[in-house]
């Protein structure tokens, strides 16, 4: 970490003009869950870091990578309730910049995935501190190749879709054409919302037979992957007391995905589910 204020000199020997040092913010992705996930750059950066703003989800080993005299602060997010609003977060970078500190902000997954990593970098512009961006797997990335689940496959998807399952005012996003025959659509948390969502998935349009893929604790030793029908999700989520962090993938290339399969389970219950999901 550079020195709090550094003094440059003008000609003359004399300090009053001197400007105070901006330290350097740096959005780290910390990747899913499983350190052996992080990029070498991503590694480099905690092991020499001395101020690390990092999120409650990033693994106790990722952040036992940080030298003894580095400086936690945890502004640890939940469902409804955080610690640090993101507004404190964002003057909490800028502040400890300005002090001429080089702060590593830790996220989980990728940074500009539904992070909020963007309006991070946003004010960090804004105020003039300098700011860069290590890009690091996202959920999706890491809990589909763990699950041998292909987001894109040559005879089932040409397109992938990354929406948000939990945000303001989602009965009146338009999700239509985002799932089908030839598209993967992945939901980010909607564990909480999966019966709103697979109501407004069918209303526009979605088969309720489409196969869907659920991915809890994405590449960490506790991760699960279940595999069911668009109809069935809430009730398999509930059967299965499914926890978040977890992801949603539904489309074709589910069939692939080395999965708990339920499909079985609910082959004599589906023609009345799906009468019932389209009434």
């Amino acid at each position: 970490m550079r020195n709090a204020t550094h003094n440059q000199q003008s000609p003359t020997g004399d300090n009053t003009g001197a400007q105070p040092h901006i330290g350097h913010v740096y959005l780290v992705g910390a990747g899913p869950g499983d350190p052996d996930l992080l990029t070498v750059k991503a590694a480099r950066l905690i092991s020499n870091a001395q101020i690390i703003v990092h999120d409650g989800l990033v693994d106790d080993a990722i952040l036992a990578l940080a030298p003894e005299h580095c400086h936690m602060i945890s502004v640890a997010k939940k469902r409804a309730r955080h610690t640090v609003p993101q507004q404190g977060i964002n003057a909490l970078l800028i502040a400890e910049a300005r002090k001429g500190h080089d702060v590593v902000r830790l996220k989980g997954g990728d940074p500009f995935i539904f992070g909020r990593g963007g309006e991070e970098v946003d004010d960090c512009r804004a105020a003039g501190v300098p700011v860069s961006v290590i890009p690091g797997i996202s959920a999706a990335n890491g809990g589909a190749a763990q699950a041998l689940l292909p987001l894109t496959h040559r005879e089932d998807s040409s397109a992938v879709t990354f929406v948000a399952g939990q945000c303001k005012g989602l009965s009146e996003q338009k999700w239509a054409g985002l799932a089908g025959k030839g598209r993967t659509l992945v939901i980010y948390m909607g564990v909480h919302t999966a019966e709103a969502i697979v109501e407004k998935l069918i209303d526009d349009g979605v088969t309720p037979d489409m196969p869907v893929a659920v991915l809890e604790n994405a590449t960490r030793s506790d991760a699960r992957a279940l595999r069911t029908l668009l109809t069935d999700l809430p009730d398999m989520i509930q059967r299965n007391t499914i926890k978040s962090p977890a992801l949603l993938v539904i489309g074709d290339v589910v069939l692939r995905a080395d999965a708990q399969d339920g499909l079985e389970q609910i082959k004599h219950t589906l023609p009345t589910m799906i009468k019932e999901a389209m009434a």
